[in-house]
């Protein structure tokens, strides 16, 4: 069935919710335990329909929640950010997943600990959601590499979600987003053979992938030459080549991002990104000067965690706004919104779109707004 009814203006995401745990500005937690912690929500599905909702888009997360009173804060905060939680179920099964950040600072990196086993959405079956009311008014779908890392439900729920919508008419999009550590549910497989088993099954019905410049190479085994991510350096004209190969292995995809991140260290990075059209096999990079690909210089990471969930909302909000849904604007404007992201503390991106624009149209010198 083909979702026509050009009034559909929902954009869905589906994944995982959790409670992110941090010490209080750079400490680490041998400094602040036994102390106060910060607790927020988070979650790159989550992080990504916050983004959206912040923008002005009508955002609808789905997931599983646990039936107790920290769901109930969790979805109070998701309501407050005007995000749709009509579709979330409560189980009686699972816990809130929880994962712990120390937030890095120049040569000493971030670092995640993950707590998120037996989680709701790790328990929960691809048939305990409504698709059908799920995808009722909706036009997009997005989601990750992520949730299926979680468990073989978690996997089969997220390549329900992408079957059912693709069955629907809905575009999908799915960020790789690579986490070594949690995948490891099939015993005797290692984390990339499991991931590339699972992704390659969910990306038959995607047209939108998203990546950073580490994922193709770590789920599909598609590199690029002259890059070293770990020293910090990009051949950025390389990764054309990456998403033509993207393409070629998954013809069903149409356009591929692809965030391109120099870590010089733990606050200073470089960050643009590269959008490819399979259509005019032509590649954008964002930003520009001179006409020539110029990353933004982030000299004070304030927060780097969710950095790339922001980038993907900025372009799922983009294409589907008139005005910045050609492939120049689009990647200009993910790249203004996940470069602001870097300064705000926590996983959700609370930049607005004028200020996003603003950013676009060069006002990057952070002077105070009267």
């Amino acid at each position: 069935m083909n979702n026509t009814n050009k009034d559909n203006q929902t954009i869905v995401t589906f994944g995982e919710i959790m409670g992110r745990i941090c010490p209080p500005g750079y400490k680490r937690f041998v400094q602040s335990m036994p102390g106060s912690l910060e607790l927020t929500f988070a979650g790159a599905e989550a992080n990504v329909a916050a983004s959206l909702a912040l923008l002005g888009a009508k955002a609808r997360f789905v997931t599983a929640l646990p039936d107790n009173v920290l769901a109930v804060s969790c979805l109070q905060t998701l309501r407050g950010l005007g995000i749709d939680v009509s579709q979330i179920i409560r189980s009686k099964e699972g816990r809130l997943g929880l994962y712990f950040v120390e937030k890095g600072a120049n040569q000493r990196p971030s670092n995640v600990v993950y707590d998120r086993d037996h989680s709701a959405i790790a328990q929960a079956s691809a048939t305990a959601f409504d698709w059908e009311a799920i995808y009722a008014d909706a036009k997009w779908l997005h989601t990750t590499g992520i949730t299926p890392a979680l468990s073989e439900n978690a996997f089969a729920s997220t390549l329900a979600a992408a079957k059912e919508a693709k069955a629907r008419g809905l575009t999908v999009s799915c960020d790789l987003n690579f986490r070594k550590k949690l995948w490891r549910w099939r015993e005797g497989t290692s984390a990339n053979d499991l991931a590339k088993d699972c992704m390659t099954q969910i990306l038959p019905y995607v047209d939108v992938v998203i990546a950073n410049e580490e994922d193709a190479a770590d789920v599909l085994g598609i590199h690029a030459e002259g890059s070293d991510v770990h020293s910090g350096q990009l051949d950025s004209q390389r990764y054309p080549e990456v998403a033509r190969e993207i393409v070629r292995r998954f013809p069903n995809v149409r356009r591929v991002a692809i965030t391109l991140r120099e870590s010089i260290s733990a606050s200073h990075n470089n960050w643009g990104a590269m959008f490819y059209d399979a259509v005019s096999d032509k590649a954008h990079f964002a930003p520009l000067k001179d006409d020539a690909y110029a990353p933004y210089e982030i000299r004070d990471i304030v927060d780097r965690v969710g950095g790339g969930d922001s980038f993907g909302a900025g372009l799922v909000f983009a294409l589907n706004t008139p005005g910045l849904d050609q492939p120049e604007s689009a990647i200009r404007f993910a790249v203004a919104a996940s470069c602001l992201a870097h300064s705000i503390e926590g996983d959700f991106n609370f930049s607005t779109r004028t200020e996003v624009q603003a950013l676009m149209g060069g006002s990057a010198s952070g002077r105070v707004v009267r």
